[in-house]
């Protein structure tokens, strides 16, 4: 019964790690007018949930962010957790 649950949480945690790993790359390769692009604009829609709040932390080293990282981190995290859960 909670098998659809546990696989639910896995697919989205896994989509929202593309998400952030795609707009890290678009970051290092802007596309003309970014969030003119519906492409990146889906990207940037489904990562800003997550990035906003790590970002009011001011994890920046320099010039680099590290909010995505962290994103990572905790993501992963969730992940682990689901796993452990679903046994």
């Amino acid at each position: 019964m909670q098998d659809w649950f546990f696989t639910f949480l896995r697919i989205l945690v896994w989509v929202l790690i593309a998400g952030v790993f795609a707009r890290v790359i678009l970051s290092w390769f802007p596309v003309g007018g970014d969030r003119i692009n519906p492409i990146v604009a889906i990207i940037y829609q489904i990562t800003e949930p997550i990035l906003a709040p790590i970002r009011r932390l001011n994890l920046r080293v320099g010039i680099f962010d590290l909010t995505p990282t962290v994103a990572l981190f905790i993501l992963f995290a969730i992940l682990w957790a689901v796993d452990g859960l679903s046994g």
